[in-house]
């Protein structure tokens, strides 16, 4: 795949979201030897050396395959040919370990990426002649090089165990320049709601379940380190590793040539620039979300080796280095967006189960909020039934949940403009100088709401959003300790039930001044957005935030509009505004 111009920016080579292929870099490692004495032999991949090596030294060794050069190994240096050293090999498993260093990545679809290092073989086998171990490995890349690279993934399902399906593959316009054309799924014949079209068995989702094989799944969760998404994803980073001899390869190929992107074919802010979040969504308080989980994410990094070790038979089939020295940051930070936007949620299943990475499921499938379909678990199947007529060849969609668009674009690189579950948060926080601080908290307290609150702003229902904040906003502007004493503070907001009119006229100021606030820390306006959005030329991501932020504008212009409606209801014979010196702290 092509390097974006954000992973470029990042300092990515290759582009692939699951991580680098082991091209210029592979090792494989064996099981724990029979004695402490026990050394693992060292085979240099370029001139097939053999030296003996500590398992104690293991993880810190270095072979420099450029300059044939063996450090802190047997002592000897090689150029080209056999070592002269006369170390002969044990009758032990073969271990050739090397770090992957960045900056060396490579991708599956460079001229070298059918090349593998090593050989992989049982304890206690005798190992071969070192010339026979170069000569089977080459044997073994000359059967991988052969192999079709044009088979897809839905054949490669069909040839592990997928029944006949009503869906095929097609590719889909990239509107990014220079990018060649993503996958979707799409009916191969006609199709009547309630028809079932997919049944995926189980031994093509990637769950778990299959990730810690026999242990129990409580070894990995119990840590409270690492969520279910960075397990999957470091699981398909290390079987990224084993290349084509990993049985997910044409599924990883296909994440990778996804990257991530949804049907408006744009990747997850996750993987943007700085300097294209700041600019894309300036005034926007998803600016805010999307740096909480790239956060979330770098914590998850640091924690990948802690996990590691406690849970020590996780990935243990795996020859390579410790998860933060086999892959950089920006490399897990692609897996794991690449997994979040393809993760299945299942119901009624057992934790183990419960995430799911289904082949030709997300992202492949489309998005719709006004979609019934989901993929469900069936028994020892994964199973699809649409709940709409379709012609051939039209997109399948499914519904996501009830998501905001914040976090379709967050998850997918998606904005669905008829999402219903569309929503804004505003917090509302008492002020702590207020001398009616305590007691004010001890009331909201009581009606179950708190000192920091936070009300929730959906789309098409703006007005009773500002009822449901003028309860807490009346109090929070109270001044006078008696009449704090005799309003009757309820959990829900009429227009009626006020303390005064001069405590009225400041909460509809306050409200009103401060939507008026954040409508104008947006660069643009819902008429420039449109301008932008109709533009067939603009950037897909520029295009993609336009859309986000037109939306958040026009509920805050909704909302805004309650919030007169709501004044007008007032008694005309206002006061002027009562404002406290300690009024509340608004923020969205």
């Amino acid at each position: 795949m092509a390097t974006t111009a954000v992973q470029a920016s990042a300092g990515i080579s290759g582009g692939h979201l699951l991580g680098a292929n082991p091209v210029s870099r592979s090792s494989e490692a064996m099981g724990v030897l029979a004695s402490s004495s026990a050394v693992c032999n060292r085979r240099c991949l370029g001139c097939g050396h053999v030296s003996p090596l500590a398992p104690s030294s293991w993880s810190h060794q270095r072979q420099d395959h450029h300059r044939d050069t063996w450090r802190r190994c047997c002592g000897r240096r090689s150029s080209g040919g056999r070592s002269t050293s006369a170390t002969s090999a044990p009758e032990v498993g073969i271990c050739s370990t090397s770090r992957q260093r960045p900056g060396r990545r490579q991708s599956f679809a460079g001229p070298d990426s059918a090349r593998f290092g090593g050989a992989h073989l049982r304890p206690n086998a005798k190992a071969p002649e070192p010339g026979a171990v170069v000569n089977a490995t080459s044997q073994r890349q000359r059967e991988l090089s052969s192999t079709d690279m044009t088979i897809d993934l839905k054949q490669w399902m069909e040839e592990n165990g997928l029944p006949p399906s009503k869906v095929t593959l097609a590719d889909r316009p990239c509107f990014a320049r220079g990018q060649k054309p993503i996958h979707h799924v799409v009916a191969s014949e006609d199709l009547q709601a309630g028809d079932t079209v997919l049944r995926v068995p189980l031994s093509l989702v990637v769950t778990l379940e299959r990730v810690l094989g026999d242990e129990t799944l409580a070894e990995l969760l119990t840590t409270n380190k690492l969520s279910e998404l960075a397990c999957l994803a470091l699981y398909l980073m290390y079987e990224k590793k084993r290349g084509k001899e990993s049985f997910w390869y044409p599924y990883i190929r296909e994440l990778d040539r996804q990257r991530g992107r949804g049907q408006l074919a744009v990747e997850s802010p996750l993987l943007w620039s700085r300097t294209e979040l700041n600019e894309y969504f300036a005034g926007s308080p998803t600016r805010h979300i999307f740096a909480e989980r790239l956060e979330g994410i770098k914590r998850e990094y640091q924690e990948l080796d802690t996990v590691w070790f406690m849970a020590g038979s996780l990935f243990k089939k795996y020859p390579f280095d410790i998860p933060t020295e086999a892959f950089p940051f920006e490399i897990f930070r692609q897996a794991f967006v690449a997994v979040q936007s393809c993760v299945v949620h299942l119901q009624g299943v057992n934790l183990a189960r419960r995430f799911a990475l289904v082949p030709l499921g997300p992202p492949l499938l489309s998005y719709r909020s006004d979609s019934k379909a989901m993929l469900r678990a069936d028994g020892d199947f994964v199973q699809l039934q649409v709940d709409r007529a379709y012609k051939a060849g039209e997109p399948i969609v499914v519904w996501c949940g009830p998501q905001p668009n914040a976090k379709l674009l967050l998850n997918y690189g998606y904005v669905d403009e008829d999402n219903k579950y569309d929503r804004l948060v505003l917090e509302a926080a008492l002020n702590t100088e207020d001398p009616l601080y305590q007691k004010k908290r001890a009331i909201v307290q009581k009606s179950d709401r708190f000192t920091k609150q936070q009300f929730l702003i959906y789309r098409g229902k703006e007005r009773e959003a500002v009822l449901d904040m003028l309860p807490y906003l009346r109090l929070a502007h109270i001044t006078d300790e008696n009449e704090l004493d005799a309003f009757p503070f309820t959990a829900t907001g009429t227009v009626e039930n006020r303390v005064s009119e001069c405590n009225d006229r400041a909460v509809v100021t306050q409200l009103s001044e401060f939507l008026k606030q954040r409508l104008g820390e947006y660069k643009t306006t819902v008429e420039e957005d449109d301008r932008l959005i109709a533009n067939p030329n603009e950037d897909p991501k520029k295009v993609v935030a336009a859309k986000l932020l037109r939306i958040e504008k026009k509920m805050l212009i909704a909302t805004l509009d309650a919030v007169k409606a709501i004044a007008r209801e007032l008694p005309p014979a206002w006061a002027s505004p009562c404002f406290s010196v300690h009024a509340p702290i608004l923020s969205l």
